[in-house]
């Protein structure tokens, strides 16, 4: 479960990058229940704060990279990011955005695992992440999709200090890797990272990616709001023993997403 004690390596915020800010705001609204709170005046705002019944759930800004696909990224709590900066680039990985101050609120980075993964990590300053987790309209876990999941577990364990546990999946369609934050419990799991085939990855251009699940009180609601708001599914709404009822899904601009009802515990 994710929680908002951000403990170094658990995942504290997310943002989505995309060329159409108020129409991907009103997406997520439809979808999620989001309120969109733009940063300044004007139509020409090019980003800002989703919220959850008041509270912070997502950042937005418009896509100015080049080339670069609508996408969300996902932040992970760390105590140094110029330390964690020098170990992404002794295991190989690649800097995107050097460490940055944000005002008071905290430092960011930017990175690439040595496959192309992109993610960011967060060194709190006032700010320490979201608001609301692990709760309807929120965000509940992140996934990595990968072609050489050997690879990434020795990337990310060496970076972030994760712990790694192999389960293997319902009628034999592999394994998949959870992932613990480093001297937690395995109740304080946040993730997974599963192999896929790099045809499973057609949507990075072959590369790895990560994608944020959100919780929703009904999954096959929030897929049939998807659909009527120019978004689509890739896979389900399907069930998931032990997990709940999942739907892999596009907004309107092709950024990847999970919608998930968990399973009553």
């Amino acid at each position: 479960m994710i929680t908002t004690d951000f403990a170094p390596g658990s995942p504290c915020m997310l943002d989505l990058g995309t060329p159409d800010v108020r129409a991907a705001a009103a997406f997520y609204g439809a979808v999620l229940g989001w309120d969109y709170e733009p940063m300044g005046d004007g139509e020409d705002v090019e980003g800002g704060m989703l919220r959850k019944d008041g509270k912070m759930v997502a950042g937005l800004g418009k896509l100015t990279e080049e080339g670069a696909r609508p996408a969300w990224m996902i932040y992970y709590t760390v105590a140094d990011a110029d330390a964690t900066t020098q170990a992404v680039e002794r295991a190989g990985g690649t800097v995107r955005v050097a460490p940055t101050d944000l005002e008071q609120w905290g430092r960011m980075a930017q990175y690439s695992d040595p496959l192309g993964g992109q993610f960011a990590v967060w060194q709190p300053g006032e700010s320490k992440g979201v608001d609301l987790v692990d709760q309807p309209g929120s965000l509940s876990w992140t996934e990595l999709y990968t072609s050489d999941a050997a690879a990434a577990k020795e990337f990310y364990g060496g970076v972030l200090g994760w712990r790694f546990s192999d389960t293997e999946m319902p009628g034999g369609e592999g394994t998949y890797t959870l992932i613990t934050p480093a001297g937690l419990p395995e109740e304080r799991m946040h993730g997974g990272l599963m192999e896929v085939g790099k045809e499973d990855l057609a949507l990075a251009d072959g590369r790895p990616y990560w994608h944020p699940v959100f919780n929703v009180t009904d999954c096959d609601a929030a897929v049939a709001e998807v659909t009527a708001n120019g978004g689509s599914v890739q896979m389900g709404p399907v069930d998931a023993e032990g997990v709940g009822r999942m739907a892999v899904c596009l907004d309107p601009f092709d950024a990847d997403f999970v919608v998930l009802t968990p399973a009553e515990s």
